[in-house]
């Protein structure tokens, strides 16, 4: 099964906007993906409670986990996603 390990890059860390726009596009990945930090379970990333519950903070390293045709290109994505400080991108659209 592919994975992909990724420092959450967000000054929020995985809060509010951030959250909602890595679970946005998690849902819309042609595979069922999952997140979990360090050894605990993995959760749903379509999932915005369970993606909140994580608590991962800005430099945070999490697991994302596919399978499934198409599961490396959905974790790139989401992993690059999740790498970018998506708060910072926010104020600078304003």
């Amino acid at each position: 099964m592919p994975t992909r390990t990724v420092a959450v890059g967000s000054a929020s860390g995985l809060h509010a906007r951030p959250a909602k726009l890595f679970v946005e596009a998690a849902a819309a990945a042609p595979v069922k993906v999952t997140i979990r930090v360090g050894d605990r379970k993995a959760v749903p990333a379509k999932s915005m409670l369970s993606v909140l519950a994580l608590g991962a903070k800005q430099g945070t390293e999490v697991i994302l986990e596919a399978d499934g045709d198409g599961a490396d290109e959905a974790l790139d994505g989401l992993a690059a996603l999740l790498a970018r400080d998506l708060d910072a991108e926010e104020t600078s659209d304003v």
